[in-house]
């Protein structure tokens, strides 16, 4: 099996990392912090509803969504960028090793 250098997979690790943590982020903040904040949203409106029930029904299942779009398109564009392939990452779950 063929051993990838520990820098690069350090390097790629915390680019992942550093992905995932701007995504925790903004997770959190649409749906815990829309929340703490209700009462002085409470003038803002989207769709007729008041701001902060708005993202507590819609706003932050949707922006989960898209994050979700997001993450996968950034994390091919961080795999493509450390030569890592869709082909290579099949070989792998399916068990067996990279003759390369």
């Amino acid at each position: 099996m063929k051993q990838i250098d520990k820098k690069i997979a350090d390097a790629y690790f915390r680019e992942r990392l550093r992905l995932i943590i701007i995504f925790l982020i903004i997770w959190f903040v649409v749906s815990f912090g829309v929340v703490m904040f209700a009462e002085s949203l409470q003038n803002i409106t989207v769709n007729g509803f008041p701001f902060h029930y708005f993202m507590g029904a819609q706003g932050s299942v949707l922006t989960f969504i898209i994050l979700l779009f997001i993450n996968a398109k950034m994390s091919d564009k961080i795999d493509e960028k450390y030569g890592i392939s869709d082909e290579k990452n099949q070989q792998l779950s399916a068990g067996r090793t990279l003759d390369h």
